[in-house]
């Protein structure tokens, strides 16, 4: 795990803030920065430079597999998880009669494709309780008309964890649905165990510390027939440039591969695999082990203040981030800000994300001023 020194010189930004705001835009280490300055160095050799973003393409692709454990053939990187939920919904191509389900805790990325007129679907919510998700609430909504679940591991909205085996196991007992999983929130903070999930997705800025313009996606080998996307491009169409190319059909390439659908954002590319490859060196478990009590400190600091708490305190559907709310969330964000320390505030709701690079001091700071604020405002 990083130490005071080692985190000091991978993240020099952090030396004079609490930053604790992960889950909106994760801090880049110098490798990150390092890895965008080859990019620009690779990029000005003009057409050269194509083969050196061809190897980061294919070691970027590679780190997104261990980190799903996939193959580097069931991977592929778009520019953003809303562009991957509407390549994916492209390839579902949905009938009348078909029906998918989305829930009340998740992005909007990942529920408003179906909610779309063009969308020929029924669409039922699992709606949470208390800011869960019951699997017992789920149960009713799966049927043999079923063709899609859609959720997000760990919640944006309050950073509640789904428990996923207990979801595999209803779909599968409930319908013959596919499994579609966001892993924005949990990607680099969460040991992952991605076993019988037909497709996943997660973007690239917030916590496996790249850039934006990346979305990372996963669709296993047994799964490529229902999730190879029609779409039109040329990066993800096998016979693109034939000499006949267009007297024949376009023909995408299978299953992830489908969802890159024009020229690759390299740039973000370079910073993915950096990111990638520092989390993995740090340890996804270690950084748990460090981060957790973490957050176990600041619900509990939460909780003796006269706030409400958004996040459910559940030990097993806990990650990396807590939620709250109060009646004056812009007066407390600034004198949170005027205290250099950085939260996410939304529509009267107050998120805290604790990634690996946050330390206790920077938790005990954060309540301490927001426990005064709370006494003036």
């Amino acid at each position: 795990m990083l130490t005071n020194d080692s985190r000091l010189e991978d993240f020099p930004s952090l030396a004079e803030r609490t930053y604790l705001n992960t889950a909106a835009e994760g801090i880049p280490p110098l490798p990150v920065i390092n890895a965008l300055h080859q990019y620009a160095q690779d990029k000005i050799l003009g057409m050269d430079g194509r083969d050196l973003h061809e190897v980061q393409w294919a070691e970027a692709k590679s780190e997104i597999a261990q980190a799903y454990n996939l193959t580097a053939d069931e991977i592929g990187i778009c520019s953003c998880t809303s562009e991957a939920y509407n390549m994916a919904a492209i390839a579902l191509q949905l009938q009348e009669g078909d029906e998918v389900v989305i829930n009340d805790l998740d992005f909007p990325a990942g529920a408003t494709p179906w909610l779309q007129t063009a969308c020929p679907a029924t669409v039922h919510v699992w709606r949470s309780r208390d800011g869960a998700l019951r699997v017992d609430d789920l149960v009713p909504l799966l049927n043999a008309k079923t063709r899609l679940l859609t959720v997000s591991l760990v919640s944006f909205f309050n950073g509640f964890k789904v428990p996923l085996d207990d979801v595999r196991a209803a779909v599968r007992r409930h319908s013959s649905a596919l499994l579609a999983l966001d892993v924005t929130q949990a990607l680099g903070r969460v040991p992952l165990d991605l076993t019988d999930v037909d497709f996943v997705v997660s973007s690239t800025h917030k916590w496996i510390l790249a850039s934006h313009g990346g979305g990372l996606v996963g669709v296993p080998q047994a799964r490529v027939a229902e999730w190879t996307s029609p779409a039109g491009g040329w990066f993800n169409i096998e016979n693109a440039f034939d000499a006949d190319r267009f007297n024949h059909p376009a023909v995408s390439k299978p299953g992830a591969a489908s969802f890159t659908a024009g020229m690759p954002n390299y740039a973000a590319v370079y910073a993915i695999n950096a990111g990638l490859r520092y989390i993995r060196s740090v340890g996804v478990e270690n950084i748990a082990e460090h981060a957790d009590p973490l957050v176990r400190a600041c619900i509990e600091g939460l909780r003796a203040l006269p706030i409400d708490l958004l996040t459910p305190d559940e030990p097993a559907a806990l990650a990396g981030i807590v939620s709250f709310r109060h009646e004056k969330p812009a007066a407390i964000q600034t004198i949170l800000r005027d205290a250099d320390i950085h939260i996410m505030s939304t529509d009267g709701r107050m998120r805290v994300a604790i990634h690996g690079y946050n330390t206790a001091t920077d938790v005990e700071t954060f309540l301490a001023v927001l426990h005064q604020a709370l006494k003036d405002v």
